[in-house]
Formats: structure tokens, C-alpha cells, sequence
């Protein structure tokens, strides 16, 4: 988890598509990945596949099965349908929009951050800074109160291990009590939303979701449930990772930050590198819909592939020097996916992280880590769990 680094290299070492222990195949080119996630006969571990499994069980928890209704595990007509009906989320308007919003949250967590450094001489970026200003932009967005955005961390925080590739039962338990809260919330969350509609993003998707399913309520109240908790969990642990990577990897070499504190035109530059750099999703899966080929490997149809977005993105045929930070690399990366699961919240992650970078740059000349991030152990998603820093 500190350094993914070798483990990558070690793996691409071994060809663009390597055996994994239990079956199938971790994909580690750039190339061949991209050629997964963007493929149509490339598909998402949907219900159906799941049911196809010789044990089928560990698909059947109840945390499993919440996230497999949601878009990032829908495969076409109903993935298309459903993404269609909500259009481009965070187009050039929408973003400007946010833009003043989001400047005053980064304004109030920084003045946050300042007083913990007055008082205390330390404070921890992810708690104070990192995972705030994600929830306050998310919940902003959809008029979530402010209180409940504790309680959203802490569900989101717990839920998540059943997306992991390889959790164990005492995980889905806890994944599964995190369930029954985040259910339990966003469904009184749209209820009363119903009751009380007004001109903000929710209740506009429900007087869509209603009118496509005017005799059937429980439907456009399943699918609405499914979009709000996806679109607002999905939001969180991605983005905080970012941006707490971001200042580490900018403050923990002081040069680098006063670099790009002088040439600020470069800060779109050094978000892409950080995303290159260290993904804050490790690793995302596909199954093929046919018998085919990658690569030079046959794959048998049903057969999962793991896409490793960090050794994809230190592939040294598409970047070099792939192991060094460089902001003026102009590189390319795969961290926002392909094809039709392309990242619905891409541009928005890249307007949290701009504003926050351009302030803190200004009001901390002389931020830096006091010791090296924490990481959460995980396979899928890259989580730092705190990040000491002082000035």
C-alpha cells in the first residue's frame, strides 16, 4: 500500500496479461488495457454474470448486490438508458456554476486547516481538508443538509470493502450494517425531497424518474435511490484521495511546490500527473461477453480481467520515466476509465482539485508532510487515512 510501485513493475514484468491465483487475468499494458475498458465485448460483473459463477454465494451478499445495481455495474440497454436520462452532470455551465461554491468550501476547510496548525504546530489534511471538501461539494450539489455529512463519510468509509476484490466475511459484515444505513438514508433523503421539490439536482431527477414510470413507483424510487447513493458515494474516497495525494506529492519536495506556485497555468498539468502517478482505483474488472483474444491470449468467454490502472499508467511505452513525478510530463493515463463507464464525475474532481491546489499553494508557502500518508489496506481502492502536516 506504501509503495505499489514494484508490485506493478513486477507484474508488467511478466507480459500485458498475467494468470491471477484464482482465476482469470491481471492486465498490466497500457495498451491492452485500454483496449478492455473501451471494447464493447468487454462487459461489467453484472447480476447475470454473478449468477454464473460456480459459487455464486459470495455474490449474494447484501452490500454485493446494492453496488451491482448501480451504473458502474450495468451493462447496455439499461447502462445506456440510464446514463442517457442524466446527460452530461458536470458540463462548462454546471462547473461554473459550482465553481464560486466549491471556492468557499476550499476558503473554510484552509481557514480550518490554519487554526489546527496555530493551535496545534500538525494537523491531519485528511480529516481536516481531504475528505471534506468532496462531501461538501457532493451534498452542496444535491441539498443535502450539512449535519448528515458525517454520517455519510462514515457509511461510505465502511461500505466500500464489498467492492473489493477479495473481501472476508467479517468485511461484508461490516459492509452490510453500512448498507442497511446508507439505504435507510438516502431512501428518507428522497422521500422528503419528494415532498418538498424545489429547483435543485434531485428533485429534478425525480420528476424525470416519475414521469418515466407513472404507474410504477417503486421503480422510479429504486432507480432514484440507485443514482443519488452512487453519484454521491462514488464522489467521496476518489476524490479525497486525490487531493490528499496532490499535496503530498507537491509539499513533500519544496522546490516542486514553489515551482508550481510561481507557474500556477501548470496546476491542470500536475493533477494529471498526480492521477498518473498514484490512481486512486487500483484496479477495476471486465468479463468477456465471447471467446476472444487479448493480446496474443486467448480468453474464454465469462473469464475476468483485471485492469491495473497504475502499472498501465508507469507502462513505459507510453510513458517514460515512468517512475518519476514530473508536472511537465504532458503524459497520458487511464485513471478515469474508457468507453461507456467512462468517469461521470471526472471534470468536477479536476475543479475541487484546481481550486484547492491554487489556494493552499498561496496561503501555505511553506506546507510539508511530517511523515509519509497512512494508507487503508485494500486491493481496489486506493484510500489515504491520514497525512500529518505542518508549516
Amino acid at each position: 500500500m506504501a509503495d505499489p510501485l514494484p508490485v506493478w513493475e513486477e507484474l508488467r514484468a511478466l507480459g500485458d496479461v498475467v494468470p491471477a491465483p484464482w482465476g482469470g487475468y491481471f492486465v498490466t499494458g497500457f495498451e491492452a488495457c485500454s483496449q478492455v475498458l473501451r471494447g464493447r465485448n468487454w462487459l461489467v460483473p453484472d447480476f447475470d454474470w454473478q449468477e454464473r459463477r460456480p459459487d455464486p454465494s459470495r455474490w449474494r451478499e447484501p452490500a454485493t448486490r446494492e453496488m451491482t445495481r448501480t451504473l458502474s455495474r450495468l451493462n447496455p440497454p439499461v447502462h445506456t438508458f440510464q446514463r442517457r436520462a442524466l446527460g452530461n452532470l458536470f458540463d462548462r455551465g454546471t462547473l461554473e456554476a459550482m465553481r464560486p461554491r466549491i471556492a468557499g468550501h476550499v476558503t473554510r476547510l484552509l481557514d480550518r486547516l490554519a487554526a489546527q496548525l496555530r493551535t496545534h504546530g500538525e494537523a491531519d489534511f485528511v480529516d481536516t481538508v481531504g475528505d471534506r471538501l468532496p462531501i461538501h461539494t457532493v451534498g452542496q450539489w444535491l441539498a443535502i443538509p450539512a449535519e448528515d455529512y458525517p454520517r455519510i463519510l462514515d457509511f461510505t468509509h465502511r461500505q466500500v470493502h464489498a467492492q473489493e476484490l477479495l473481501p472476508t466475511k467479517s468485511e461484508l459484515a461490516v459492509s452490510a450494517q453500512a448498507t442497511l444505513e446508507m439505504r435507510d438514508f438516502f431512501t428518507r433523503l428522497i422521500a422528503h425531497r419528494r415532498r418538498h421539490l424545489g429547483n435543485d439536482v434531485l428533485s429534478g431527477w425525480i420528476r424525470y424518474w416519475d414521469a418515466q414510470y407513472p404507474e410504477d413507483r417503486a421503480a422510479a424510487d429504486q432507480t432514484l435511490y440507485d443514482l443519488t447513493m452512487f453519484i454521491t458515494i462514488a464522489s467521496l474516497e476518489t476524490t479525497a484521495t486525490l487531493l490528499t495525494n496532490a499535496v503530498w506529492f507537491l509539499t513533500r519536495d519544496p522546490a516542486r511546490a514553489d515551482w508550481l506556485r510561481r507557474h500556477p497555468e501548470h496546476i491542470d498539468d500536475a493533477i494529471d500527473e498526480v492521477l498518473r502517478y498514484d490512481p486512486p482505483i487500483h484496479l477495476n474488472t471486465r468479463y468477456a461477453a465471447d471467446d476472444t483474444v487479448l493480446v496474443g491470449v486467448p480468453v474464454a468467454k465469462d473469464t475476468a480481467v483485471h485492469v491495473l490502472y497504475g502499472a498501465a499508467n508507469h507502462d513505459p511505452r507510453r510513458n517514460e520515466n515512468p517512475h518519476v513525478f514530473d508536472i511537465r510530463r504532458k503524459g497520458a493515463h487511464l485513471t478515469f476509465g474508457g468507453g461507456a463507464h467512462y468517469c461521470l464525475g471526472m471534470a468536477l474532481a479536476r475543479l475541487e482539485a484546481r481550486v484547492l491546489l491554487g489556494e493552499l499553494l498561496e496561503r501555505f508557502p511553506t506546507l510539508r508532510p511530517t511523515a509519509d500518508p497512512a494508507y487503508a489496506s485494500r486491493m481496489v481502492f486506493r484510500r489515504v487515512t491520514s497525512l500529518t502536516v505542518t508549516a
